[in-house]
């Protein structure tokens, strides 16, 4: 059903292009695509990525993308095998380790990069601390810190009126055609919600990549005359909503 809602400039519906974890793919590979189209892009890090290309990072927020917090230490559940050879499940943590977690990130990232991050991205798209009766929801926390939290591998787009800012779904990009993140995008525009892509590495040979050919593709795609699509990154689109849902 069409959702009506005064998107920016007569536009339909929403775009957001994230990308999680600071890759090294990501400045070298995809900063230069997303320049050359005039798309601003959402960039979720950890300090952990960031340290080897400071210079690069503090370059794309001063050209506009956005640097949001990935936490310290990317805790996902123990069901991961590279989460157990961390030692570091979220099954294992209580909500103050979790903000404590989130909070080092912020400090990490303001102090180095001269950003406060205004939204967050759950690693491994989980919301979730402790186990059995003992499990815990941290995006109330997420909602307290952050104008939005985005997940991972959702099946619906984003309701601008009814959707839940801090638990935003994330349409994975990672090995996706063209063809199919068009088709996402035209379903959004027919539905006038908000998609939000995620990916990780860009390239043609990584393991979890959006194609560098893909990526040009869409950005070409998304920012022709005549889209009925707003493309912009995360807080922008968040704070636009809020504003509305506030009114």
């Amino acid at each position: 059903m069409k959702t009506h809602f005064p998107w920016p400039n007569g536009a339909r519906g929403a775009l957001s292009l994230t990308f999680d974890d600071a890759r090294p793919s990501q400045v070298a590979a995809g900063l230069p695509i997303l320049d050359r189209h005039g798309v601003r892009a959402t960039f979720y890090v950890s300090p952990a990525g960031v340290q080897a290309r400071t210079e690069a990072w503090k370059q794309a927020a001063q050209r506009g993308h956005e640097i949001g917090n990935h936490t310290w230490t990317h805790p996902c559940s123990g069901n991961f095998a590279f989460v157990r050879a961390n030692g570091n499940p979220l099954e294992d943590y209580t909500l103050e380790r979790m903000e404590a977690d989130i909070a080092d990130a912020d400090a990490w990232i303001e102090r180095e990069l001269g950003i406060r991050p205004q939204t967050f991205a759950y690693p491994c798209g989980e919301t979730f601390v402790g186990r059995g009766e003992k499990l815990q929801s941290y995006s109330p926390l997420v909602a307290r810190r952050y104008l939005a939290g985005r997940g991972f591998r959702q099946e619906y787009h984003n309701h601008p009126l009814h959707g839940d800012l801090a638990r935003l779904a994330g349409t994975e990009a990672d090995g996706a055609s063209f063809a199919y993140l068009r088709a996402q995008i035209n379903r959004a525009l027919d539905e006038g919600c908000w998609l939000v892509l995620v990916a990780h590495e860009v390239g043609e040979k990584q393991a979890q990549a959006l194609s560098a050919t893909v990526l040009d593709q869409l950005c070409a795609h998304a920012m022709r005359p005549g889209s009925d699509l707003w493309v912009d990154t995360v807080a922008a689109v968040a704070t636009h909503i809020a504003a509305h849902r506030n009114r």
